[in-house]
């Protein structure tokens, strides 16, 4: 029988063979990885249980630094702190506070390649499957256990394939409107615990940057990943991104791979779609809010933060200065962007219309790295959740950079005619 495309990967990072679902098996993991968020307990329990050894391979163990970060509070910057000890210790690499989200620079690293396996203590971390990898966020115990023996036990879940029909007919509609249209069709339990592959020219056009955003919403769909295919224009921007640490081989579905369900999602009607208040699934056209108050803007994240999603926004300002009573802060997700909108002119762009441009980090999903809504304050953002308190005590939309830039020039809520 035909596997899909994770059950190729665990095949092959398994000693069990021909991986079906509902497999419960040992999975071999290439990259273990654990944030400032979470990094800290994943010491505490490797110096408690495994004291003597407590890291497999360090050369393919990695700490990152992306939620707070730099740190503005003494907690964080002892947490931080009791990775950099531990990693120096040990002689593993970290990221600090001035490299960026770290599933997006283990990409840009060349740490992660397609077919390959990755864990870490960051719930988006299945965005690894926009380049067709296998990425998943857990619990400090579990990666505690990946980095002193390099593999955890997982549960092969069902993969359902969607072909995606069309294009958008809109200049306007973007790859973000094109997650928050799954999540407006499925919902957040609609493909709980499941494995979606997506399939269609549309998504073969993407490129990093889009695959990236629609990768890092599986979370918020319930799924455990949504793994895009690569296809040779990936690869090549992958190659100039940076030279692979192991090699790799990029792997697709058999034709004759069994699916738990298919769906046809046709998008030529796809507009430009938000999330409103307090839930990513809670979806509508923007058209529908259109005039309403803004009172700040972000742009960034894991989900909108490459230099392509900034320069998206900066355009639809049009040289423009922030309106007047509205913030906007931008954070890029990576130095490597920030170097990119630096040489491109939109750094100066933003600065110059009033914009807040921060360095690299998680940003508005992370309490206070970049500042927090107050209650009564309607934020647009480009992150991916809008729960009460996640983004402060405000009101968070959920949009695209395009309707993000409209919103900071304009005050409100805004759709060109």
């Amino acid at each position: 029988m035909g596997q899909t495309i994770v059950e190729k990967i665990f095949s092959l990072h398994s000693d069990s063979g021909n991986i079906k679902p509902g497999d419960i098996f040992w999975l071999s993991i290439d990259v273990r990885s654990a944030r400032d968020f979470g990094g800290p307990n994943v010491v505490g329990h490797l110096e408690k249980h495994f004291p003597k050894n407590p890291v497999k391979d360090v050369s393919r163990t990695v700490f990152t630094f992306d939620t707070v970060a730099p740190a503005n509070n003494i907690p964080y910057a002892e947490n931080q702190q009791v990775c950099r000890n531990f990693a120096r210790k040990h002689d593993i690499p970290l990221y600090d506070v001035n490299r960026g989200i770290g599933t997006h620079t283990l990409i840009e690293e060349g740490w992660v390649r397609p077919a390959q396996t990755a864990v870490g203590t960051d719930s988006h971390y299945n965005i690894l499957g926009a380049i067709g990898a296998f990425g998943q966020g857990m619990g400090d115990r579990d990666i505690a256990f990946a980095f002193n023996t390099g593999k955890v036990w997982f549960q092969v879940p069902p993969t359902v394939r969607i072909n995606v029909d069309g294009f958008p007919a809109s200049e306007l509609a973007t790859p973000k409107d094109f997650v928050l249209f799954l999540l407006q069709k499925f919902g957040s339990h609609g493909l709980l615990g499941k494995v979606v592959e997506l399939y269609g020219d549309y998504i073969d056009y993407l490129d990093l940057a889009g695959r990236i955003t629609v990768a890092s919403m599986g979370t918020e769909l319930g799924l455990i990943s949504i793994i895009l295919p690569p296809n040779e224009p990936l690869l090549s921007e992958l190659d100039n991104l940076a030279q692979p640490r192991w090699e790799y081989e990029p792997i697709y579905a058999d034709a004759d791979a069994k699916y738990e369900n298919e769906y046809s999602v046709d998008i030529s009607n796809l507009e430009p779609l938000l999330a409103a208040p307090y839930s990513p699934d809670n979806v509508h056209p923007v058209r529908e809010f259109i005039g309403h108050r803004v009172d700040s803007v972000f742009v960034g994240s894991c989900t909108n933060g490459r230099a392509s999603d900034i320069e998206l926004a900066a355009d639809a300002m049009q040289g423009e200065k922030v309106a007047y009573n509205t913030i906007m802060r931008v954070v890029p997700s990576t130095r490597r962007v920030t170097w990119e909108i630096m040489r491109s002119g939109v750094w100066q762009q933003l600065f110059d219309s009033g914009a807040v441009v921060s360095h690299a980090a998680c940003g508005g999903c992370a309490q206070g790295q970049i500042g927090m809504t107050g209650k009564g304050e309607v934020q647009i953002s480009t992150a991916n959740r809008n729960f009460k308190g996640k983004q402060g005590a405000g009101d968070t939309f959920l949009a695209s950079p395009l309707v993000a830039g409209f919103a900071a020039t304009h005050g409100e809520i805004y759709l060109p005619k």
